[in-house]
């Protein structure tokens, strides 16, 4: 008996959650990506062509469009690229911190240390070598992109994030290895107004670490004991792509 082929058989024995959104053509990315960089499923072949009569089609997107994974050459000049991790590199322990309660009273709730401390307390120390999401039930408010924008009057942007204090403890204390989160952005957006910038996401990418933003359905996975897949073209020289995540949960 093949061991491997007798793990997969135990391995559908569990629940798998597709954690990522679907992609079209109004799929969310960060409002400073100029206009008509976005334009999936164009047919560049059609039908009725007498050399082979198939459908091809092309897409053109940002790599930071829709789910995504970040590597460090986004923010870090010079910073490793995507053609420098390996599938080895993408299977991790999943840990989900669920912060949607704050969340409900304050959009602009930035998870705090105590907060994982917390969630260490219920199931145990978060391993090293993790990928650890932070969820916060913002991407049921997708397809509307005012609403996962947190658009307001000014049209600044509004939502719940990562804090400093709590990427550095998950990144040094516990030397997790990426991170997650169903915003646009890895800051709450009152933590990156403060900063001038998107501080966490710069000190995450500086340390050579990976992320995924723009994850969904974290509600239908264990907070502690899953595990996480992270899957996308195997493109040369990408700061980013989109991404399949998918979890293997109890």
């Amino acid at each position: 008996m093949y061991k491997l082929w007798e793990s997969l058989k135990k391995a559908k024995d569990y629940k798998w959650v597709d954690l990522t959104l679907s992609m079209n053509n109004d799929s969310p990315f960060w409002c400073g990506i100029p206009d008509g960089s976005v334009e999936l499923g164009t047919t560049c072949y059609d039908w009725g062509n007498e050399m082979l009569d198939c459908l091809i089609q092309t897409f053109k997107f940002p790599g930071q469009f829709g789910t995504h994974i970040d590597f460090p050459g986004h923010f870090v000049k010079e910073g490793d690229l995507s053609e420098k991790y390996g599938v080895e590199n993408l299977v991790f322990p999943l840990c989900v911190i669920n912060i949607t309660e704050q969340v409900q009273g304050d959009i602009h709730y930035a998870v705090t240390v105590e907060d994982i401390k917390a969630y260490e307390k219920k199931y145990g120390t978060i391993p090293e070598g993790a990928f650890v999401a932070l969820r916060t039930d913002w991407s049921k408010k997708w397809p509307d992109m005012d609403a996962i924008s947190g658009t307001d009057a000014d049209g600044n942007d509004n939502f719940p994030g990562w804090s400093m204090e709590a990427v550095k403890f998950l990144y040094e204390e516990r030397n997790i290895a990426a991170n997650g989160h169903e915003t646009l952005d890895t800051d709450a957006s009152a933590e990156a107004q403060k900063a001038g910038d998107l501080a966490c996401e710069r000190y995450i990418l500086s340390k050579g670490k990976l992320q995924v933003e723009l994850l969904t359905n974290l509600d239908k996975v264990a907070e502690a004991g899953a595990v996480i897949m992270v899957m996308y073209p195997r493109f040369e020289g990408a700061t980013g792509l989109p991404a399949r995540v998918v979890a293997i949960t109890e």
